[in-house]
């Protein structure tokens, strides 16, 4: 039989892995975001057609960043690099892909001050997004206490503890975000 203490964490451990995730999400989500400099990040959830199948652009090309403003993009098969240009502009991420028959080179020009701007407003939306997955994923995990609480499955005492874990591991969660919010703005108004 479970005691009120287990079943209490394991609601707990639930929402933080909810958390966790949510976290992870937002992480994922700064990086497509593009600054100033060339990151292979951007092109993590890049599809390219490739002889009529959506290949992810990993799985056919390396990538190298041999200045700070320049990405290079090594396609394994060279018959490819049609179909990763074309992929690059149909994205529309205002750069234009050139190619000397082996590697198609992306040099990243410099971010407006308006750009950056709006950039930090997208990316602030972003965090803000995942604040929100991170506060849904505690009221679920009280909604479960509560219930527990209710059905007398877990004392009062427990439920109280749950709830008091549960808004820390919340603290904690968007203190994550807020810090990777801090360091993405910090990168795109660098100049």
């Amino acid at each position: 039989m479970t005691t009120g203490d287990e079943m209490a964490d394991l609601v707990l451990d639930e929402a933080g892995e909810r958390m966790d995730s949510a976290v992870r999400h937002t992480r994922q989500q700064f990086a497509t975001v593009r600054t100033g400099r060339a990151s292979p990040a951007l092109f993590e959830r890049f599809l390219v057609d490739y002889y009529g199948t959506e290949l992810p652009l990993q799985q056919l090309a390396s990538f190298s960043v041999p200045e700070a403003q320049l990405l290079v993009i090594s396609p394994f098969d060279k018959s490819a690099i049609a179909a990763i240009e074309r992929a690059i502009v149909q994205a529309d991420l205002g750069i234009n892909p050139s190619n000397d028959g082996s590697v198609v080179r992306l040099a990243f020009p410099p971010l407006t001050e308006e750009r950056r701007r709006e950039l930090v407003r997208m990316v602030k939306q972003m965090a803000e997004d995942g604040r929100v997955a991170v506060r849904s994923a505690r009221r679920s995990g009280r909604q479960e206490i509560d219930q527990l609480s209710k059905g007398g499955d877990v004392s009062e005492d427990i439920a109280a503890r749950a709830e008091k874990e549960l808004d820390r591991t919340t603290h904690d969660h968007e203190q994550l975000i807020n810090d990777a919010l801090g360091a993405k703005e910090l990168e795109l108004l660098e100049i």
